[in-house]
């Protein structure tokens, strides 16, 4: 088999158009496995994604969970569990990575050349995330994403020196999760993965390595418009839930986002939230000139819709 070879594992609830783009960017970008599971019944999904040969979809209907056992009440459950089912399908590919549909890696090196040159003691290497600045650029061009400082003592600063009103309450400034997520070797016996983490036996990230060229471009809230239509889902079941904890200063009150965004709309309602997302996900000149100066300014194009009409041709007419 082929060493070079990596895949990547998605549990997906979206429109068509979005999954489709989803796997065409990453079968464009050499990925030579997509395992989907689609986490509602899909007839028209299902059956767009079956036509492509690189494309491994299931339909997580009430006969799939009953050989599972048990359906689990959260989505994030449901990733683990489908996650796993991929890896402990056939082998196809060498290494695979569990990401979102909002999520797309990019490289400088080629991804399989990083991949190569880890030890054989790597059982995983972690990717770090990058979050979309809202852009009014055009789609066929870079668009830019922030990233964050590692050490969290200087990380605590640098967030609040860029984001002076509300930094103090946000991990790195980001809205969503600054672990990121893992490529891992597959075909190993008694291995398991979660969201973002890996384990063998007791063994938590066995063998982890930093895939320093590689990064996950995270569009959590690259519009103020997608990020409102998602906000009451991530508030009662997502990456803003309640029983999240506080990314710090937990034994000193610190805020988790649930509580903070609850904060901001009891202070000024949506017009609070308005002005929260300005500061931190706006493409601000000021933000991106102080973002560049720290080397935390990163420009990449993401452009599913290209990637879609050419892995996809057949099934244009279904969303046009």
């Amino acid at each position: 088999m082929n060493k070079l070879k990596w895949g990547i594992v998605s549990t997906i609830k979206a429109p068509l158009k979005e999954v489709l783009g989803f796997v065409a960017y990453h079968l464009q970008q050499g990925a030579h496995r997509v395992y989907i599971y689609l986490d509602d019944a899909d007839v028209v999904t299902f059956a767009a994604l079956k036509t492509h040969p690189k494309v491994r979809v299931t339909d997580t209907d009430e006969a799939y969970w009953q050989k599972k056992g048990w359906r689990p009440h959260t989505h994030q459950a449901r990733q683990t569990m489908n996650a796993a089912d991929a890896y402990a399908k056939r082998v196809e590919v060498a290494w695979l990575a569990h990401i979102d549909h909002d999520e797309f890696l990019v490289w400088n090196t080629p991804l399989s050349a990083q991949l190569s040159a880890l030890g054989a003691d790597c059982l995983c290497a972690r990717i770090r995330p990058l979050e979309a600045l809202e852009w009014e650029g055009p789609q066929t061009e870079p668009r830019p994403f922030k990233s964050f400082v590692l050490p969290m003592r200087e990380r605590r600063k640098v967030t609040e020196t860029l984001y002076p009103r509300y930094g103090a309450h946000l991990n790195g400034g980001f809205l969503s999760h600054v672990a990121g997520k893992l490529i891992y070797r597959t075909g190993i016996e008694g291995f398991s993965v979660k969201i973002h983490n890996a384990f063998l036996g007791d063994q938590k990230n066995p063998g982890q390595q930093e895939l320093s060229d590689t990064r996950l471009c995270h569009l959590h809230g690259d519009t103020w418009d997608t990020w409102q239509a998602n906000y009451a889902y991530r508030k009662s079941k997502g990456a803003y839930r309640a029983e999240l904890n506080a990314p710090f200063d937990q034994d000193k009150g610190g805020l988790n986002m649930h509580s903070f965004l609850n904060m901001l709309e009891a202070k000024g309602g949506t017009q609070e939230l308005r002005i929260f997302y300005t500061e931190v996900c706006t493409a601000r000149p000021d933000l991106l000139k102080a973002l560049e100066k720290l080397g935390l300014l990163h420009w990449y194009h993401i452009n599913p819709d290209a990637a879609l009409n050419e892995q996809f041709t057949n099934s244009n007419s279904s969303f046009q």
